[in-house]
């Protein structure tokens, strides 16, 4: 079965568009972030799958409030045990009750969280947050460095934060480039991935045909890439509080 792949945003809602050999189209709205993806018959343009996700929208703002409301509920409690991902690999949390200052380490399959014994599971989620910040902070400025020279442009100011629905996102005006602080749980190829697609977006603004023809160019298994991004289960362990 053919496909063909083409990005729309309706709504300031991102689509990821697949046009299929079958006979009607298909929405969905898919964790860990709400991502939204439509299947759509072949015969169908544009203006037809846009009309038809703005019938739509209700439904696809309701079902990624569901994809919020289950990351609140899965509110770890950051007790020896639990498990957390880092850089897409999974991990055991084991806490270290001990003075002193906060701070996590890697250890084969363990995350350490060495902390005091009177620190809540808010302060001990408080860190984690942290911690994942700071390990994307580490791995960002190599790669803008390296695309800025790749694509012949230059970033001014990228910040990480937390997104509902998205993985990153960039300002053409200011050249402002944010990027989701979860990236730091999933494959390292996904954050390029994610700084390949928005430092593209300063040439062309759009998911159309020409922003797909320069992601084709600049990183050509970018579509794997972000099928593994977003086809990512919501696994409980996997979720902090927002």
């Amino acid at each position: 079965m053919s496909t063909a792949s083409a990005y729309m945003t309706v709504s300031g809602i991102d689509i990821d568009v697949i046009h299929k050999q079958i006979k009607h189209i298909h929405i969905g709205v898919y964790p860990p972030v709400g991502r939204v993806r439509v299947a759509a018959p072949q015969r169908l343009d544009d203006d037809q799958i846009r009309r038809a996700v703005i019938q739509r929208l209700p439904w696809i703002r309701r079902q990624q409030k569901e994809l919020e409301k289950t990351v609140r509920q899965s509110t770890r409690e950051m007790v020896t045990g639990e498990s957390h991902y880092v850089w897409g690999v999974r991990k055991r949390l084991k806490v270290v009750e001990r003075p002193g200052r906060a701070h996590f380490e890697v250890e084969g399959d363990r995350l350490v969280l060495f902390t005091p014994a009177e620190s809540t599971a808010e302060v001990r989620r408080s860190q984690l947050d942290r911690w994942y910040r700071e390990q994307l902070r580490r791995e960002l400025p190599a790669l803008i460095s390296k695309w800025e020279s790749a694509l012949g442009v230059s970033v001014p100011k990228w910040t990480i934060r937390r997104m509902k629905t998205k993985w990153g996102s960039c300002n053409r005006e200011s050249r402002h480039l944010w990027f989701n602080v979860e990236l730091a749980k999933k494959h390292p190829n996904s954050l390029e991935y994610i700084v390949v697609h928005e430092m593209t977006h300063y040439v062309d603004g759009t998911h159309g045909s020409r922003f797909i023809e320069l992601m084709d160019e600049r990183l050509p298994d970018w579509e794997m890439r972000r099928d593994d991004l977003n086809g990512a289960p919501l696994a409980e362990e996997e979720w902090n509080s927002k």
